[in-house]
């Protein structure tokens, strides 16, 4: 019996050492269900206020981090915590235009940012929002819509070239088979190849055109009614 009582000693103040000895920046589920709604709060995306810092919330921290400059981890580290609930976070949706990204009605990409503008005729933003993309295939620098190579300038319902994949709202921007398009649909099943939380981080690539979730992809489409000049940053 006094064997059984020492061992319960024992173990029970292992235990309360080893509770005292972790980090005081240790992260619980509910700080991190604080901290995910104040990433939505912020227009960031990081889904569900479950606790649970998974790849969809790890896509809010990369829009954050993006937003403000930061490297593209997705993790929380002590000083992302900090800015995140700082009074002066900045939103993740609403992005200043880049500086040197030319003047007058344009397209601007930030590969950088993984973000797309849409800007009228005097400058001022119609639209924006996040991108997949793949910057090792497509140059910075000025670019136009239009035909190339011989291809139609825009095709409302595009096919990959394997064949099994939708591409809808597809406008060609730069040679040969660049342009802007919805997240692709599996023509089997209708359903996207990824979910629209990738857009804006570095999740995936795409082989070189321009990912967009689907009502953006319908206003890029809108917008390019005319030849339109995009910027690549």
């Amino acid at each position: 019996m006094r064997r059984l009582l020492a061992l319960l000693v024992a173990t029970l103040t292992t235990v309360a050492l080893v509770v005292s000895a972790a980090p005081a920046g240790a992260e619980g589920p509910a700080r991190v269900k604080e901290l995910q709604r104040r990433l939505n709060d912020l227009g960031c995306d990081a889904g569900p206020a479950d606790g649970d810092v998974g790849r969809w919330t790890r896509s809010g921290v990369i829009r954050f981090q993006t937003r403000h400059g930061m490297r593209q981890t997705g993790r929380m580290t002590k000083n992302v915590r900090k800015r995140i609930l700082s009074d002066k976070a900045k939103r993740c949706d609403r992005r200043p235009v880049p500086a040197r990204s030319g003047h007058g009605r344009r397209i601007v990409i930030s590969q950088g940012q993984n973000w797309v503008w849409l800007i009228g005729p005097r400058g001022t933003v119609i639209e924006q929002s996040g991108m997949v993309d793949l910057p090792s295939e497509l140059r910075k620098g000025s670019h136009r819509t239009g035909s190339y190579c011989g291809r139609a300038a825009r095709i409302k319902r595009n096919s990959n070239y394997g064949g099994n994949l939708w591409l809808p709202n597809f406008v060609r921007f730069a040679p040969c088979g660049i342009g802007f398009h919805r997240i692709p649909l599996y023509k089997s099943n209708g359903r996207q190849i990824h979910p629209d939380w990738y857009l804006g981080t570095n999740f995936d690539r795409s082989h070189g055109c321009i990912r967009l979730s689907g009502p953006m992809s319908q206003k890029v489409w809108n917008f390019t009614r005319r030849a339109t000049t995009v910027r690549v940053l």
